[in-house]
């Protein structure tokens, strides 16, 4: 087992944090702060519209698409791009200068196995170019959703067309001005087997029928100029070529797209578990208390070395996620996966939430990142499956496997 990164991936690293370092550190308060009070949050500032344009000039661009996607993409395997994704979770916004964000990610990842020809040419290109933005429909208020099999968004086939009805929330990417499309997950038949009734299908915003009442905030936060919307669908048609793969496929596209979703997460939040770390590391410096810098109390010590530990146990079980989904597929890995979503989140929040306390008052204020990394990294303890449906999987397997093994 290597512990070093190879070549390709250390020259891109130091490629993005210098681009990190020069571009995007220096704007990260005046643009959170931007959002505040705006007559247009949803729009997407100019200065990100010329950083993208600067990172694709880099080949900073589309990271995340394996190699099986070529020419779409950068070619790299999940262990190569967790480090990489990593760097960019240290300003959770900075993703998409890369067209590397959620949900475009997942989506582009969708459309670029699954999609048909034209899907792809109306879609995935404009998509990979970083022209529009896309959000994804699947979370119901009225369900638990943490089971994709309860979604009751109606997909009704009539003649040459798709009827669509039913209420989403939290469609993340849904607020934003440049989105465009969305993948949307419904019931085509009710009455088929319990994992063939749900269909992906791509409804542009644009279309009849849809509206967007309101955007939801997580944990007190809008996510500007993202978002993630409250949705009705009232009658929304739709072309019969807009369905993804065929009808009762949309549960193992969801699990297709969702395995390297939940790793991204897991990547990004180590990177702001790190980041918290390291300014929890600064800050104990620059502070007294009772007679001596805070760097110097033995509580502060202890718990500095124990965010290191977790920082640094998350980290490695993400990368052996990471090098068993380009070994064996995301299905082999899927124990590894599930390991990573209870982890990295949960170890997210505890070391972020200790910088926080090192910081006092100023770590619950605007002006550092790490409320809203906290409130990031509560809402992915959710997101993507809930921690309890990962470890019920991972349990169930665990167990499995042992009785298999006598």
């Amino acid at each position: 087992m290597h512990f070093e990164y190879n070549d390709k991936t250390t020259t891109l690293a130091k490629k993005l944090s210098a681009f990190m370092e020069k571009h995007v550190y220096p704007i990260e308060q005046s643009y959170t702060q931007s959002f505040l009070n705006s007559p247009t949050p949803w729009k997407t500032p100019a200065i990100i519209d010329e950083l993208k344009e600067e990172a694709r000039a880099q080949g900073l661009w589309n990271l995340f698409l394996p190699e099986e996607y070529l020419p779409y993409g950068a070619g790299l395997s999940n262990l190569e791009y967790a480090p990489l994704c990593e760097i960019m979770g240290r300003v959770p916004f900075s993703s998409e200068i890369f067209n590397c964000s959620a949900p475009d990610t997942g989506n582009m990842e969708v459309l670029a196995k699954y999609g048909s020809d034209t899907q792809k040419a109306t879609w995935l290109e404009p998509l990979l170019e970083g022209r529009i933005r896309s959000g994804f429909a699947m979370t119901e208020p009225d369900v638990a959703s943490s089971d994709a099999t309860n979604i009751e968004t109606s997909i009704e086939k009539k003649q040459d067309s798709y009827v669509i009805n039913g209420h989403k929330w939290y469609t993340s990417g849904a607020m934003n001005e440049d989105c465009k499309i969305m993948i949307v997950m419904g019931k085509t038949d009710p009455t088929a087997p319990r994992h063939k009734q749900q269909s992906q299908i791509l409804v542009p915003m644009d279309t009849p029928g849809v509206t967007v009442r309101r955007p939801m905030a997580a944990m007190g936060y809008l996510d500007e100029p993202v978002g993630h919307a409250e949705i009705l669908f009232d009658n929304v048609t739709v072309p019969a070529e807009n369905i993804i793969l065929g009808e009762g496929r949309g549960f193992e596209i969801a699990q297709g797209r969702l395995g390297p979703g939940r790793i991204h997460h897991c990547m990004r939040l180590i990177g702001c578990a790190q980041r918290a770390l390291d300014m929890a590391c600064q800050r104990v410096n620059q502070r007294e208390a009772f007679g001596k810098p805070l760097a110097k109390q033995q509580s502060v010590r202890e718990s500095v070395a124990q965010m290191h530990c977790d920082v640094e146990q998350a980290r490695l079980l993400t990368l052996k996620a990471a090098d068993q989904m380009d070994r064996h597929g995301n299905k082999v890995a899927k124990d590894l996966i599930a390991a990573i979503k209870i982890v990295a989140p949960a170890m997210a929040c505890k070391v972020i939430d200790e910088a926080i306390q090192m910081h006092g008052a100023l770590g619950t204020s605007q002006d550092t990142p790490l409320a809203g990394m906290y409130a990031y990294a509560r809402t992915i303890r959710l997101a993507d499956g809930p921690d309890q449906v990962h470890m019920m999987q991972l349990g169930k397997s665990l167990i499995e496997k042992q009785q298999e093994a006598k």
